[in-house]
């Protein structure tokens, strides 16, 4: 059989930097740090030693959907909505003129509803405390359950084609993609709606990742916290948001005149088969995503011009895949263009993949590669070869024919998709 082209014609996000494309786009270009003290909840009642977080901010989901109906589901689905309405108007799509059974959503979650689990759970300790029966809103599950990113988004809009969750940790927004991808490519759809979605910066959430020692602690400075590739990393900076891609079978986009940011080439996935936190040591499970997406793709490695790194600024995970880019690439490695854009955004788990995936379609539409920030002159790791251009602290015009957006996940999860220049 043989497989259909795939082709993206709409983009949505919701970030730390701006909850439209062309703002976060205009911010990733500019170098803007998301960082800031933490104003979702009271951190002053939480046992961590971190403040700060890359928050969301000025979001309305009553802009997109009625408030009752926002009450039903958590903060990650609302995200998730907002890209995905902004993805589809880019699109252009009609879906008067549409077999929507042709169309389908996959949308990618890590952590599920946090806040609504946390919210739920205390009420119930209140309730028990006062000598009351146990009890729940009746909009518990609806709040915690994966799903409901995926499933709003299709009842929205009518989309009665293939309809599914991802979740692979801090791989989910990749994966998503991948398996859009992969149902236009053998023909179960015409087009699809992809992306994750992320919304756990809650007391829990980030208790728990600090108490992981996972989560750099610079308070003082936290626009500077995420420092990937620098010596003085100490951990990643929380995140939240949620990136759409409309992805569309090419001859069915070319058909009704859609303006085309990329092509998707090829994708690769792998498992590190390691740790249920830390990378594999020599980046193994990394080299063998980014080599099957380049055999996927049919290219060379030579033919990459940009890499967006996973790069969350943790100690272990940039070296490995430091050291998994100079396996894949060889010498083409110190010709290429890397960057770590969690720099800016902070690592936003589940949705990641698909903001980093957006930026990727953007370097290659716009020719322009983005930043790592924060790295300062001297702050070198001597584990990390700096003959790798990591496109320190201001971005660059470049033509950008390739570009591979990496991403890895606790648990050992490894996905890497690779977009091109399209070309009828």
């Amino acid at each position: 059989m043989e497989l259909k082209r795939v082709v993206v014609t709409g983009l949505g996000a919701v970030t730390p930097l701006g909850n439209t494309i062309p703002e976060f786009w205009k911010n990733i270009q500019l170098g803007v740090s998301g960082a800031a003290p933490i104003t979702r909840f009271d951190i002053d009642r939480v046992k961590t030693r971190v403040k700060f977080a890359c928050e969301v901010r000025n979001f309305d989901i009553t802009k997109f959907i009625d408030r009752k109906e926002a009450r039903k589901i958590d903060l990650y689905a609302h995200f998730a909505i907002a890209s995905a309405v902004e993805a589809i108007a880019d699109s252009g799509i009609d879906r008067e003129k549409e077999n929507l059974d042709r169309i389908g959503v996959v949308h990618g979650v890590g952590m599920c509803g946090v806040s609504a689990f946390e919210s739920g759970i205390e009420e119930m300790y209140v309730e028990k405390e006062q000598g009351q029966d146990l009890k729940v809103s009746p909009f518990f599950i609806t709040g915690i359950i994966s799903n409901m990113g995926a499933g709003y988004i299709s009842i929205m809009n009518g989309f009665r084609g293939p309809s599914l969750v991802t979740s692979s940790a801090c791989a989910s927004g990749a994966n998503a993609i991948i398996d859009a991808v992969n149902l236009i490519r053998i023909g179960k759809a015409d087009v699809m709606v992809c992306g994750g979605s992320e919304a756990a910066i809650s007391g829990s959430g980030v208790c728990g990742f600090s108490m992981m020692r996972a989560l750099s602690t610079r308070n003082d400075s936290p626009e500077t916290a995420s420092r990937p590739m620098s010596g003085s990393r100490d951990g990643f900076v929380f995140g939240e948001g949620a990136g759409t891609m409309v992805l569309e079978e090419y001859e069915h986009a070319v058909a009704r005149g859609a303006r085309i940011y990329a092509e998707v080439a090829g994708w690769g996935m792998s498992s590190d088969a390691y740790h249920i936190t830390a990378p594999e040591p020599e980046g193994n499970g990394a080299v063998s995503a980014m080599s099957l997406a380049l055999q996927d793709a049919c290219m060379k490695p030579e033919e990459v011009d940009y890499i967006n790194m996973h790069g969350t600024s943790t100690p272990l995970g940039d070296i490995a895949e430091c050291k998994a880019i100079k396996k894949v690439f060889g010498e083409h490695a110190y010709r290429m263009s890397l960057s770590s854009t969690k720099s800016m955004t902070g690592h936003l788990l589940g949705a990641a993949g698909a903001v980093e995936g957006i930026i990727s379609v953007l370097s290659v539409f716009d020719d322009v590669v983005p930043p790592t920030i924060n790295h300062a002159d001297g702050d070198d790791d001597e584990n990390i070869d700096y003959a790798l251009d990591f496109t320190f602290n201001k971005a660059r015009q470049k033509t950008v024919k390739v570009a591979m957006s990496n991403n890895f996940g606790f648990g050992g999860h490894n996905a890497c998709i690779i977009f091109k220049k399209f070309q009828g």
